[in-house]
Parts: structure tokens; C-alpha cells; sequence
């Protein structure tokens, strides 16, 4: 995610008010310019965007993406890879003369994207809310020609917003850290997607009052914040079953209870964000206190 500086000092701000749930569904629809044809060579440059692009229908468009898109791997199998999120082919992404190719700048480096736009008609999207991420999955629809196949998974976004605003009435949100990184340890302060996404499933970030978006931290600053849960994504950083073990055995961060999770349910959004939304709150609300 980027070089990150030391950021846990300075003074704390106050976590801004929750949203309201978004109308995901409502207008305006149509902002793509009138009578432009739907892309049929897609390039993609980002894993939850490939995703996306397949669950709305639109697979069959697809000419190359990265090494890091796996899912839907079914569909991606005969896919020409263009090398990594931040290090594509630009010679192999010319090759397969793209009418689109879809860029993140947080995932893609910014020369590069600046690169291809000089070339190509490029889609960028960096959403860093759950609000952001699904006016960027509408965006994307429109873009493929895709509003009917949205809608469902707009719908099922919109529902599991609505039924975590109701959980976390009376509820107290539980302190929490998010290892993006171990060597050195790394999070996300308020300002990124993981964030907004933690605080919809009920956790207070203990990082959130970082400077940096992904700040470097010291293990004796996130005990200071007695975080109650440490959770340990899939990915950047792959912990598994030995590492949470050897952590946990060797009491780094205190009692909290040590939690590995599906790092796309907390970072990739697009569609995956119609389920994993309410996985990320599931898992979060095992240890929350209860109501009243």
C-alpha cells in the first residue's frame, strides 16, 4: 500500500459522525455521456475491479488483467496476464489494444496511469468509504452497460448497511486493530476504504487518528489504545494459523483476542462488498458487548 511514516503521536480527533445509509439506488443514473458504446476489450488492473467486472456479466470483455486477480478464477483462467498491480506490462497492456482499461491509484502507480491515459480511455475509481465504493461499483456498470445486473448487489449492500446501523444502536464499538503489515507492523488510520468498513461492522479503529493513511506503528502505541480484537487479514500480508499462534503465545498485544480474517471482505470493494460486508460485521459482533 504504499511507503508509509511513523504516525501514532500528535493529538487525537474525534471520529466524525456515522453516515446515514446511502440511497445506493437512487439517481443520478446515466452520467456516462449519451449514446456511447459499451467496451469489448477490457483491461484490468485491479482484483476486486476484475471481480466485479465478471459478476456483472461482463467477463467475456475481459483481454488481460493482473497476476493478483484470482476470483473468479473459473472465468480468469485464459485471461492474459499483464504482470503485477504495480508493476504492468505497458508493452503487454498495448498489445491487447484495449478500448478500457480500469485503474486504482492506491492498487496502480500513478505513472503508470497517467501513462495509459495518454493511450486509452482509462475508468479510475479510489473509493475511501463504503459510500464512495458503491457509487464507484455504479459508475462501473454504467460503463459496461451493466445497470440491470447491479441492481441486486447494490440491493444487498444497501440491506447489510441498514441491518449494521441497527446492530450498532446502544452498542459500543469495540476497540480494534487491523494488521495490514507485519515487518513493519502497519494499519489503516480514518481516511481509507478499510476503515469505513470496520466502522460499519462495529469497531473503533485504534489507528484512526494516524497521519498517515497507512501509517507504521509501534506495538507499545497500539497496547496504549487497549484494543479488545487484532485482526489479521489474508492480504498484503498473508497470516495464517502459525503466526496468529506465535503471536498469541507470546502475548504481543496483551489479551486481546487475535482474529484471522478474509482481508477481501475488509479491502476489496465492488461487488464483493454485497456479502462481505456483513461477514466483516459478523465477525466483529462475536466480541462486541451486548445491547443495553
Amino acid at each position: 500500500m504504499g511507503h508509509v511514516a511513523r504516525a501514532m503521536r500528535g493529538n487525537r480527533q474525534a471520529e466524525p459522525p456515522a453516515e446515514r445509509i446511502p440511497q445506493l439506488l437512487a439517481p443520478p443514473w446515466h452520467r456516462w455521456h449519451a449514446g456511447a458504446v459499451a467496451s469489448r476489450r477490457i483491461v484490468s488492473l485491479v482484483p476486486s475491479t476484475t471481480e466485479s467486472v465478471c459478476e456483472l456479466g461482463a467477463g467475456a470483455r475481459l483481454v488481460g488483467c493482473t497476476r493478483y486477480c484470482t476470483e473468479p478464477h473459473d472465468q480468469l483462467a485464459a485471461i492474459v496476464r499483464v504482470g503485477g498491480t504495480k508493476n504492468p506490462s505497458r508493452e503487454r497492456i498495448a498489445s491487447l489494444d484495449p478500448d478500457l482499461v480500469l485503474c486504482n491509484a492506491e492498487e496502480n502507480r500513478l505513472e503508470d496511469i497517467a501513462w495509459l491515459r495518454a493511450r486509452f480511455a482509462v475508468f479510475e475509481r479510489t473509493p475511501r468509504s463504503v459510500q464512495e465504493a458503491a457509487g464507484a461499483l455504479r459508475d462501473l456498470a454504467e460503463r459496461l452497460d451493466a445497470v440491470e445486473a447491479v441492481q441486486p448487489f447494490l440491493l444487498r449492500i444497501e440491506a447489510q448497511l441498514a441491518a449494521a446501523e441497527a446492530s450498532n444502536l446502544d452498542r459500543q464499538p469495540v476497540p480494534v486493530f487491523y494488521a495490514i503489515w507485519r515487518k513493519p507492523w502497519m494499519s489503516v488510520n480514518r481516511d481509507t476504504f478499510v476503515h469505513d468498513v470496520l466502522r460499519v461492522a462495529g469497531a473503533r479503529n485504534v489507528c484512526a487518528a494516524a497521519v498517515a493513511r497507512y501509517p507504521e506503528v509501534a506495538v507499545a502505541d497500539v497496547l496504549a489504545e487497549h484494543p479488545a480484537i487484532v485482526l489479521l487479514p489474508s492480504e498484503p500480508w498473508a497470516f495464517a494459523d502459525a503466526e496468529r499462534d506465535e503471536l498469541a503465545g507470546a502475548q504481543t498485544f496483551g489479551v486481546a483476542r487475535l482474529l484471522l480474517c478474509d482481508g477481501r471482505d475488509f479491502c476489496w470493494h465492488g461487488t464483493r462488498m454485497a456479502d462481505g460486508l456483513g461477514r466483516a460485521a459478523e465477525l466483529v459482533s462475536r466480541l462486541r458487548p451486548p445491547h443495553g
